[in-house]
């Protein structure tokens, strides 16, 4: 792995965190000013929009980039509409970006020839 492809893996899990905690307090927003006087609802609205706006950049970026499948590319896309799924693509991704770096770590050591 290349370090731009590293880097739009990064980059989106990075981001991934932060959009979900922002699609779950919008949520939490929004049964509040249902049955509360409490509106954060045009606050929280566009921060969550920043972040997913963001992750959509990001995400497009690194299907580009590390040149995931259709089936790949959709699962990430799925797990940023999904109220916490971002945590799991958070991890997802971490878990890729480690397995990349063992990989190349052992292409240049000459264990493996890939």
């Amino acid at each position: 792995m290349d370090i731009k492809t590293a880097s739009a893996l990064r980059r989106l899990r990075l981001v991934s965190g932060p959009e979900a905690v922002s699609f779950l307090l919008l949520l939490v927003c929004s049964v509040l000013k249902r049955t509360t006087e409490f509106n954060a609802v045009p606050v929280m609205g566009m921060v969550h929009g920043i972040l997913f706006v963001l992750y959509m950049i990001f995400w497009a970026d690194a299907w580009n980039r590390a040149r995931w499948g259709l089936r790949t590319a959709a699962l990430y896309f799925v797990l940023s509409v999904l109220p916490g799924g971002g945590f799991l693509a958070e991890r997802r991704l971490k878990r890729e970006a480690e397995n990349a770096v063992i990989a190349s770590r052992a292409r240049n050591e000459g264990i493996v020839n890939a």
